[in-house]
């Protein structure tokens, strides 16, 4: 079986991370509960990019910047992150009773470029772009792809989760609490861009276990001028949302995606 190097990898999974549509590799946080209880409880996060939607069959999603949230915006370490083939685990101590918001966020600089008859490639971060990229470069193309996964937990007391908003990509702001989720409920949230609402875009809602299933039986939304749009949980499981902006071609590529559990009522 050829071997795959990390770099390759790595560009492997920048495009999965902007690549958000039906058919493709999806990224996403999967926590072992959303509802937990008891002193100081504690969740553990997959992280992964997968075709088949909480399955184990492609990359890491790998966590250039990975922040927890307490209820009250305070900054929460995470425990015994480790690595495999796959995947990312890592625990989260649930100190505080209300809800967690839990981020991974990857800010990506994708370069190419002529130079002495040969194509120069280059990935890396925002801050390292001037260093290494000749800003006269021949046939000079650069593209910044800033993508976003979240999941919400709650220690005993669902409410709103905590505010973390840089004004930078796509953001989803919870306008009804997004872990206490029974069959029948709706919840509302509001999408920004830039830290403006996002009206027009279209959103993605797909429920797990879709490789034993010939239908992924998703849900197609979008939102509105206030850049708002509502989900009606129609059955229990595991559901992942998906929204992007911009597409191929262009110099700015966000795409966002976010976990939620649905409980049987």
């Amino acid at each position: 079986m050829k071997r795959i190097n990390r770099p390759r990898l790595a560009l492997l999974a920048a495009g999965a991370l902007l690549s958000l549509s039906a058919h493709a590799h999806r990224p996403w946080l999967l926590p072992s509960a959303t509802l937990a209880d008891g002193p100081s409880p504690v969740v553990s996060i997959d992280a992964a990019i997968s075709e088949d939607l909480f399955e184990f069959d492609a990359f890491p999603l790998q966590l250039d910047t990975l922040r927890v949230t307490a209820p009250d915006g305070s900054a929460v370490a995470t425990d015994a992150r480790t690595e495999a083939r796959r995947r990312v685990t890592f625990d989260v101590r649930l100190a505080q009773k209300g809800t967690y918001r839990i981020a991974g966020v990857t800010d990506t600089v994708m370069a190419s470029w002529k130079a002495g008859g040969e194509t120069k490639r280059w990935r890396g971060t925002p801050a390292a772009q001037a260093g290494e990229v000749p800003a006269d470069a021949q046939d000079l193309q650069v593209t910044r792809q800033l993508a976003r996964a979240e999941t919400f937990v709650t220690n005993e007391a669902p409410g709103a989760p905590p505010a973390t908003f840089t004004g930078a990509g796509l953001e989803l702001l919870p306008l009804t609490n997004p872990t206490d989720l029974s069959v029948g409920d709706s919840s509302r949230f509001r999408m920004l861009l830039d830290g403006k609402p996002y009206a027009g875009a279209d959103v993605t809602v797909i429920r797990g276990g879709n490789r034993y299933r010939y239908k992924l039986g998703e849900l197609a939304l979008r939102t509105d001028a206030a850049g708002e749009f509502s989900v009606a949980w129609p059955e229990a499981g595991r559901y992942w949302l998906g929204i992007n902006h911009g597409g191929r071609g262009d110099a700015r590529r966000e795409s966002y995606s976010a976990t939620f559990e649905v409980l049987p009522r």
